[in-house]
């Protein structure tokens, strides 16, 4: 039996790439601009779009530099109940909570930001775009062109892909789920996210190459199973990021101590 699911995935994943590749070595330019300049590169998203979040960093093969946002707030940590589906999907559709949760986070100019969302219409990310591009960072959509159709429903009147500076394609369709099933009157099997996160991992090489082209390396995580790569390596490692995020909040206390005293 053929696959189902694999075949289809890989067909979109295919013209993903193809569609994206200008967005992605643009993107991977100013990416590698950030990290090069000591800045950080940010990654948000609610509901499932958390998910690419997580799966860039931290993990083996990733390195110092980037910084997940992840709001406990827009996680489920339940289906029902408290932590359950349907407070995030309540909240993330709450305009003006992003900006209140962002407050608290070392967001710099000169920073870049890549922002998950499939639908691209929730407030959750089209707060984040509008607040981080105030804020003078670069901003990246990792969302899917097909929903450009629907009418915006945020009251600026723009969608992530609006919001953004770049936007890169996932080709989800509108659905998300993708193989249909004879009997059913609902296809199965999201791709959305498994794509956001394959288009990541294609920024984060690119931007790796753009570095080591520049002579830069940055620290990356490696499995201790590899030979001559041992835990305490690991520890060096988030020793590194730990002293970029102190170095990043302290810009950021410095941002807001500049702007009360101008306020003053």
């Amino acid at each position: 039996m053929s696959s189902l699911y694999i075949s289809r995935l890989i067909k979109l994943a295919e013209e993903a790439a193809q569609k994206n590749e200008a967005a992605l070595e643009t993107t991977a330019g100013k990416l590698a601009d950030t990290l090069q300049n000591e800045g950080l590169v940010h990654l948000y998203g609610s509901g499932h779009s958390v998910l690419p979040c997580q799966e860039t960093f931290p993990r083996y093969g990733s390195y110092v530099g980037f910084n997940p946002l992840t709001d406990p707030r827009v996680m489920w940590h339940n289906v029902l109940g408290a932590g359950g589906v349907r407070e995030l999907l309540w909240l993330e559709r709450t305009e003006k909570y992003a900006e209140k949760f962002l407050d608290h986070q070392p967001l710099n100019p000169g920073d870049s930001i890549v922002i998950f969302g499939h639908s691209g219409r929730n407030a959750s990310g089209i707060d984040t775009a509008l607040y981080a591009r105030k804020r003078g960072l670069f901003v990246v959509a990792i969302t899917s062109t097909h929903n450009l159709d629907k009418p915006a429903t945020h009251s600026s009147g723009k969608r992530l892909a609006d919001a953004a500076d770049i936007v890169i394609d996932t080709r989800s369709p509108i659905e998300d789920a993708i193989v249909p099933v004879e009997g059913w009157t609902r296809p199965v099997a999201g791709s959305s996210t498994v794509l956001a996160m394959m288009l990541m991992h294609e920024l984060v090489a690119r931007t790796a190459a753009r570095l080591g082209e520049r002579g830069v390396e940055l620290p990356t995580f490696a499995s201790p199973t590899i030979a001559g790569v041992t835990l305490h390596d690991t520890d060096v490692i988030y020793g590194k990021y730990r002293e970029r995020m102190i170095d990043a909040q302290q810009k950021h206390l410095d941002f807001f101590k500049g702007r009360m005293q101008g306020d003053a």
